[in-house]
């Protein structure tokens, strides 16, 4: 998740200090990329549904959270930002998630889709076309990280700069993973649980 992340943030949407970037979905991939575009020097908002995922969120850097379930997200966000964001981040693949990244965007903004789909989706989302045009939004997919780029990551955690750790939840051992990867799927899971016990 963490690499996945960091490959988005920094290679693919080429985060700026001082820019804007909202994540929506501080689960796994949400938590790590509000972690990297705060290194990055940018000002990041957190959008999810669950208070306790928000709180997480803050720890890792969000300066501002934002509650989907209390609040409209778009309305929040352009509030904050006051044009909108510059990199808005889908780091869920639900419908809601992705139309609100994309309508959170300033003019040429740059919408970040690292979540893949869920089963209702199917690989489907509907698409606000006539904004993405209008607006001259770019949309950029992104996918795991080449290995080379290990060492950029990698020298950052060294000098803390980035805290994967701070996201760990919890540990389990290997015979427990079903239960977590329900909650995984139902999204009742807050930060990550990492398997430490293969026994």
């Amino acid at each position: 998740r963490f690499m996945t992340s960091f490959h988005g943030i920094v290679d693919r949407a080429q985060v700026k200090p001082g820019e804007w970037v909202v994540v929506h979905g501080c689960g796994g991939i949400g938590l790590s990329a509000i972690n990297i575009a705060s290194a990055m020097g940018a000002n990041v908002i957190g959008v999810d549904l669950d208070s306790a995922k928000l709180e997480l969120a803050k720890g890792m850097g969000a300066a501002h959270v934002i509650n989907a379930k209390k609040t409209d997200p778009i309305s929040a966000i352009f509030d904050l930002t006051g044009s909108g964001a510059h990199v808005s981040v889908d780091a869920l693949g639900v419908t809601a998630t992705c139309r609100n990244s994309i309508m959170s965007l300033r003019k040429q903004g740059r919408h970040l889709q690292i979540g893949l789909t869920t089963a209702a989706e199917q690989g489907e989302i509907p698409m606000p076309i006539d904004r993405i045009v209008t607006m001259e939004l770019q949309l950029i997919g992104s996918l795991g990280m080449q290995a080379s780029h290990y060492p950029s990551m990698l020298q950052m955690v060294e000098a803390k700069k980035v805290t994967p750790k701070a996201m760990v939840t919890g540990t389990c051992a290997l015979d427990g993973i079903n239960k977590i990867f329900n909650e995984m799927n139902t999204f009742q899971n807050v930060g990550v649980t990492v398997i430490n016990n293969y026994n």
